[in-house]
């Protein structure tokens, strides 16, 4: 078999680079156009190569990866329709701003737009949803491209990481033959000109000026009604800080499940958790209403907050965002700052005097969402078969340390209502940048080759979606637990406008399946219990980190009677928080 040693010398070069910049996995789907890239990265002993056939399921892996380790994640496929199966995840890993290296092998320049097989037009092929795109030069093992393939590895990287963070695209034309040659031990050091990193890119953040800080603190330090917003933010530090600079302002913090701030050792106190319930109410909302707003992040999950701004333009929202970043869909915004989140609280933090007790406009806020909170808690327990209540039990089952990824649509809303403020060490995921369905598994699944234990919540829908992702627990031998509630089709639409025309409902949105996942779960080498009491779920989720492999519980729910009890609850824990007040 012909063996090509340019090819192999250029892409070993291109591969180290990457390692030598901090990169130490990529996802492989098969493929022949690939191969140089695969066999060559089998081969190095600094990269972890991870085989994921559906290509589709593979880059959702590596985003999941990538989300879960805070650092960028390699993926690999051939050429032609391949390409294309891996853009739902780069289009999520563009939204979620998760860095990642996506390589595409290609047919070389002569055999484009010819009819060759598998060639299609790969050239910017993601358009926008990347940060950089780079059609590689065909290989050679000349010094200057060696030099070349080098310094485009170490840009991708930096590209990737710089914020916002986000995937990059390089597309690799191979002409054949595209078998490497492996057995050479100074492939590795080609090109490298005796460095130990070819070349640097430092990561770099914007300080927030002096001069706008001291204006800053000292309009907020007259402010009496103030409110902190914390949407979808994952940076180890920040609750430590933003609430260290709640506490000096004397505002309320709205913490979104995914900004990290409702579990941990941090204090709490001014952390509110049950927002969605009582901000429904017109009533409640209107004694709630701040005169400024300070929002990190990416705008929470729940409809009620972003109803709540909407509603109300005169609030001043200032948003502390990335570079480049401008995430306002209340397109209210009064001043938008770009820089760190932790950086920013640490400098204002420093220049503000605390204020002194607990403000009557503080105390109303955590008055009504104790009052919700403990009504949410108790009424959650006691519907029966309720969605909310599966929530709970997850919530107060999950070991320290472990992660808890949930799907979109009704679990990631049941989890902003029913997962409230406790002192463990529980990382909230979902994939929020797009807030799609498809590739949740896949996500989770490369998330838990990091936790120590994750469980994973979805619908049955978003189950099925993504079924092919559940070969990676097979062949990687991974441990998680899957949550499906199985309420027979798509839950939220009963939430929607939709359900209030009944002829069609269940045809067009309700979409009953009727399937057993047993038999799927089975094929994949899992472990399947269909919970019929529920105290079972708890006791699975506590003992889910002794549980090897791939463990699927079901529960089932009817959706006919969710919507409903999902009101009941509000509606009461809304009077509650009412008869307090008057």
């Amino acid at each position: 078999m012909k063996s090509n040693k340019a090819l192999s010398i250029y892409v070993a070069a291109f591969l180290d680079e990457l390692v030598r910049s901090n990169v130490k996995h990529i996802v492989v789907s098969p493929g022949s156009r690939s191969t140089p890239i695969a066999m060559v990265a089998a081969e190095h002993p600094n990269i972890n190569v991870w085989l994921n056939v559906d290509e589709r399921s593979a880059a959702f892996f590596a985003l999941g990866m990538a989300k879960a380790r805070r650092e960028p994640i390699a993926v690999v496929c051939t050429s032609g329709t391949a390409v294309a199966n891996f853009m739902p995840a780069v289009v999520e890993a563009k939204e979620s701003q998760i860095p990642l290296i996506v390589l595409t092998a290609d047919r070389p320049h002569e055999l484009r737009d010819i009819g060759a097989p598998q060639a299609i037009d790969q050239l910017n092929f993601f358009g926008k949803q990347v940060k950089w795109f780079v059609e590689m030069a065909i290989p050679e093992d000349s010094p200057e491209m060696l030099r070349y393939v080098r310094t485009v590895a170490a840009r991708a990287v930096s590209t990737s990481l710089r914020g916002p963070s986000g995937p990059v695209h390089l597309n690799f034309p191979f002409r054949e033959p595209l078998v490497p040659i492996t057995d050479d031990p100074d492939i590795w050091e080609s090109g490298l000109e005796n460095r130990k990193q070819f070349v640097k890119v430092p990561s770099t953040q914007r300080d927030f000026q002096s001069v706008e800080l001291k204006d800053l603190a000292n309009e907020l330090e007259r402010v009496e009604r103030g409110l902190i917003i914390c949407g979808p933010l994952d940076r180890p530090g920040f609750a430590e800080e933003v609430v260290l600079l709640g506490e000096k302002l004397s505002f309320p913090i709205i913490a979104d499940p995914l900004s990290q701030l409702r579990s941990g050792s941090h204090r709490k106190q001014i952390i509110v958790d049950s927002y969605d319930t009582f901000l429904r109410d017109e009533y409640i909302a209107e004694q709630l209403v701040p005169d400024v707003i300070i929002r990190f992040g990416a705008m929470p999950v729940s409809k009620a907050v972003l109803l709540f701004l909407k509603k109300h333009p005169e609030i001043k929202q200032i948003i502390i965002d990335g570079d480049d970043l401008w995430r306002d869909p209340t397109l209210l915004a009064s001043e938008v700052i770009h820089a760190d989140p932790i950086g920013f609280c640490q400098s204002l933090t420093r220049v503000i005097p605390i204020k002194e007790g607990v403000s009557a406009w503080l105390n109303r806020w955590l008055t009504a969402d104790r009052l919700a909170g403990e009504t949410l808690h108790h009424l959650g327990y006691e519907e029966q078969e309720f969605e909310g209540q599966v929530v709970l039990r997850i919530a107060e089952s999950l070991p320290d340390n472990a992660t808890f990824f949930v799907g979109n649509s009704m679990p990631i809303r049941d989890v902003d209502s029913f997962f409230l403020n406790n002192e463990r060490n529980i990382r909230i995921m979902a994939n929020r940048g797009a807030n799609g369905i498809d590739g949740t598994i896949s996500t989770a699944l490369g998330a838990s080759t990091v936790s120590e234990s994750l469980v994973l919540l979805v619908g049955d829908l978003t189950f099925y979606h993504d079924l092919n992702g559940l070969l990676a627990a097979k062949l990687h031998k991974l441990n998680a637990t899957i949550v499906i509630i199985n309420n027979e089709g798509g839950g939220i639409f009963s939430f929607l406008p939709q359900s209030e025309h009944p002829k069609n409902f269940e045809l067009l949105f309700g979409t009953p399946l009727g399937l057993d996942y047993s038999h799927v779960v089975n094929m994949y080498g899992g472990q399947f219990k269909r919970v019929e009491n529920w105290n079972e779920l708890s006791e699975a989720i506590r003992n889910c980190r002794d549980i090897e492999g791939l463990n699927v519980i079901e529960v089932c729910t009817d959706r006919s009677l969710n919507t409903e009890k999902h009101r009941r609850i509000w509606n009461t824990a809304n009077k509650k928080i009412k008869e307090n007040w008057d």
